[in-house]
């Protein structure tokens, strides 16, 4: 095979592992039974006119296994964070007591903790489906390179195996990740 051909294999391996590093960032925002600093990763606060995110503002801290604790740097936007953790409809009341805001987390009820699955599973899918189309995209540009005769026929079918062996790798990894996901939100 020629270096080439590597490249763009190697290229398509990366597009693979973006879509799974892209999985498990969103698994760290699912709300599992405990509490998980990175469920506050998308709430973001108006700080003085540029929206920031609440890591950027604030300590996250987990004192107990169903409580987040976030100390604010600057006092005075205490009310504006409390405010921004309300609005993004996490399931939760934030409980501002002057100096550092708390989130306790209630138990999930079975129905809810099957809903949370079935998120996950939706986001599994939506990883494959890009992995998916790497390989589209991987085997478009061989198929072209195939057409004007640069690989052969035996290049092609080689190079379609290989590609076909990233997605299998990369979909038994979207997999396994999703099982694992599954198992600690239906923990109790």
């Amino acid at each position: 095979m020629n270096e080439e051909l590597k490249e763009y294999l190697l290229s398509c391996n990366e597009d693979m592992e973006k879509a799974i590093s892209f999985l498990k960032n969103e698994y760290g925002t699912l709300r599992a039974g405990r509490a998980n600093p990175h469920i506050l990763d998308k709430v973001f606060v108006d700080y003085y006119g540029t929206l920031t995110p609440i890591n950027q503002m604030a300590n996250i801290s987990v004192p107990e296994a169903r409580m987040l604790v976030v100390s604010v740097w600057d006092a005075s936007q205490l009310v504006n964070v409390s405010k921004a953790i309300a609005q993004a409809d996490l399931g939760v009341n934030p409980i501002d007591d002057g100096k550092v805001i708390r989130l306790i987390f209630p138990a999930l009820t079975e129905e809810r903790r099957k809903e949370i699955v079935k998120q996950a599973k939706a986001l599994c899918e939506n990883a494959k489906i890009s992995i998916r189309s790497c390989r589209r995209d991987c085997l478009d540009i061989f198929k072209q390179l195939k057409k004007d005769g640069e690989i052969s026929e035996d290049e092609y079918d080689n190079v379609e195996k290989e590609v076909q062996k990233l997605v299998d790798k990369f979909n038994q990894l979207a997999d396994d990740i999703c099982v694992a996901k599954e198992k600690e939100i239906m923990e109790v």
